[in-house]
């Protein structure tokens, strides 16, 4: 039963996607948000605090669920659609290649928000491209990898906790000057969830290269060579891996909130353009199925 639940939370993304109302992780963001604007306070252990609240609680409130008449295979289907994001993200990231290919920077520009959280106002074709293939393939890990791992080893209370902590992380985990202490338990959390995941999604990636007229091989030798140079611990092994499949160089100068990062040159090839991208949404999908193809069979 658990297996078919995993299964079909992963079809019905596939098929039907996000809620447009009363999507629980909008509903989570923004108890969170209540939450934090109540019990902030500019400490790790305040934010240590919140986060333990937060995903302990949806674990718990997870695993109640699958106690009552419901039954555990329908509320680990149900969370598991609701924590996965596949469609939604190859949706946005080709709706921005198609903005692109016809001309439309301005119009690219604005629906990149919806898939980065960098400043899109000066990128050009080749940044915006760039900036949605690493969100691909970082978010591949986060919003599909991850839902379907954690559904597969932990159940019900496990793909809840990581939803929150990968929510949390987004809304509190980034070094801004209010969350650089506050938000450093939900960074954490989310990394140490992310792990495993990462780690999988990579080697899907370099697995899955050849239905993007790419080399395993050398997505294998790319990731090992760049994925640690990405200064996130996660991130870095997933974008090396879709560089590398791809034949895409990723990597370079980026800004957010007005603070210029240059990030370490994952890939040897040019920078991405919007074939690029339908490239990365196709790899994207063929890790997501054969990720949920793995952990549906780690099930019972």
């Amino acid at each position: 039963m658990s297996r078919l639940a995993l299964i079909g939370g992963y079809a019905a993304d596939l098929a039907i996607g996000d809620p447009a109302r009363w999507h629980p992780v909008a509903c989570f963001g923004r108890l969170a948000a209540g939450v934090e604007r109540a019990a902030y306070r500019p400490t790790r252990r305040r934010g240590a605090a919140v986060v333990a609240g937060l995903a302990g609680g949806s674990a718990l409130l997870a695993e109640l669920l699958a106690r009552t008449r419901l039954g555990r295979g329908p509320v680990l289907l149900g969370l598991t659609w609701a924590a996965l994001g596949g469609r939604s993200l190859i949706r946005e990231g080709i709706r921005v290649a198609d903005a692109v290919q016809a001309g439309e920077l301005e119009a690219a520009r604005e629906a990149l928000p919806a898939l980065v959280g960098r400043d899109p106002a000066d990128l050009d074709e080749a940044g915006v491209c760039r900036a949605v293939v690493e969100s691909i393939a970082e978010n591949t890990g986060d919003a599909v990898v991850g839902a379907l791992l954690w559904a597969a080893v932990a159940g019900p209370p496990g793909v809840a906790a990581y939803r929150a902590a990968n929510t949390l992380d987004a809304m509190v985990g980034h070094r801004t000057q209010r969350y650089v202490r506050f938000g450093w338990a939900a960074a954490r959390l989310d990394d140490l969830m992310s792990w495993p995941a990462a780690r999988l999604g990579a080697l899907l990636a370099v697995a899955g290269a050849p239905v993007v007229g790419g080399s395993p091989a050398a997505a294998w030798r790319v990731l090992r060579r760049d994925g640690a140079a990405h200064p996130s611990p996660n991130a870095g092994r997933l974008e090396a891996a879709f560089a590398g499949a791809l034949g895409v160089r990723l990597g370079g100068p980026l800004s957010y909130s007005g603070r210029s990062e240059l990030r370490p040159q994952l890939g040897d090839g040019r920078p991405p353009d919007p074939a690029a991208v339908r490239r990365a949404a196709r790899l994207s999908l063929v890790v997501g199925m054969l990720a949920a193809a793995l952990c549906a069979g780690a099930r019972r």
